[in-house]
């Protein structure tokens, strides 16, 4: 689903908010620090039968995290049988079938849709104020089609909506909306937009770099890069501009030396999230060292990215 999509940052849930439990409380800032291994090792005892609904919820989010889509739907359906009230727990399940569905034959594919859609309407209904259930329920109705609840229209109800509570997502999803109609135009004007009224504008530039990467506007995008880049140095919480700023770079194969620095940074620092796991730009890191000549960088990469998550394939199927 939403590669930027807006989720929990690091240290943004209480104690309180995850059942008074130091075990999930733990967890939930290994998964926010990358370290899935030692998330699991804490949620697995608690994500049984008599467990909650947050211990299943974390569980599902570093399955998610693993891209191990399957675990993940799974473990995030317990989680909202055991709490069918909370949005986030209605969110998250839709975002693990989403992942399923865009791997799945038509005919699954088709029944998944229609179930991410009620997952992503019944997480907007139960909390019409979380703006990344707004976010991905608009994502949605613009990409899907008619057949399974998809359309434009219905998209731009919800950014009309979402602009209320967060003006630069709305501009985002309008932004967005907007290149799904290929008004070109209207889409680099909104994305801009974005990224002038945010106070935290940093993920806003790579988005506004991702749009110029589809126009295969590639000075653009390196500049709207830099500018991501540079903000995020300002932005106590912009680590994941650095993360996707990065993936920019390496998926368009240009200028793999920023894209390591990029990734050193988000790594250093410490705005680690969820969002932009550790294990995963540790193997980017790998990937780039190889490409860069040097094998035993990439190997140290490796054995980092294997350190904090063993099962993560990517990682496992590096060169040794």
């Amino acid at each position: 689903m939403r590669v930027l999509a807006g989720l929990i940052l690091a240290g943004s849930l209480s104690a309180s908010a995850l059942g008074g439990s130091l075990p999930l409380t733990q967890a939930h800032a290994a998964l926010q620090a990358g370290e899935a291994d030692k998330a699991l090792a804490l949620l697995n005892p608690l994500a049984q039968p008599g467990g909650t609904a947050e211990a299943f919820n974390l569980k599902c989010r570093v399955e998610y995290s693993l891209e191990q889509w399957d675990r993940a739907a799974g473990d995030c359906e317990q989680a909202v049988k055991l709490d069918g009230q909370n949005s986030d727990d209605h969110l998250w399940l839709g975002r693990a079938l989403g992942e399923r569905a865009s791997r799945a034959s038509f005919l699954s594919a088709y029944s998944l849709a229609k179930r991410v859609r009620g997952e992503f309407e019944e997480a907007v209904r139960l909390n019409p104020r979380n703006n990344d259930a707004l976010a991905d329920l608009g994502e949605f109705y613009y990409s899907a089609p008619g057949a399974v609840g998809g359309g434009i229209d219905k998209a731009e109800g919800v950014a009309a909506q979402l602009e209320k509570i967060d003006p630069a997502q709305g501009h985002e999803l309008r932004g967005h909306i907007a290149e799904q109609r290929k008004d070109y135009g209207t889409a680099e004007r909104e994305f801009k937009q974005a990224v002038a009224v945010s106070a935290h504008p940093a993920a806003l530039w790579i988005t506004l770099a991702g749009f110029y990467r589809s126009r295969e506007r590639w000075t653009e995008m390196e500049t709207a890069v830099r500018s991501g880049e540079s903000a995020a140095e300002r932005e106590k919480r912009a680590g994941v501009a650095l993360y996707n700023g990065a993936a920019l770079l390496i998926r368009t194969n240009r200028d793999p030396a920023r894209a390591v620095k990029m990734l050193e940074s988000y790594l250093a620092g410490n705005a680690k999230s969820e969002q932009a796991p550790a294990f995963v730009a540790h193997t980017w890191l790998a990937r780039l060292k190889l490409q860069l000549g040097d094998a035993p960088a990439a190997g140290r990469e490796r054995d980092a990215a294997l350190a904090l998550a063993r099962e993560y394939k990517p990682a496992q199927e590096l060169k040794h």
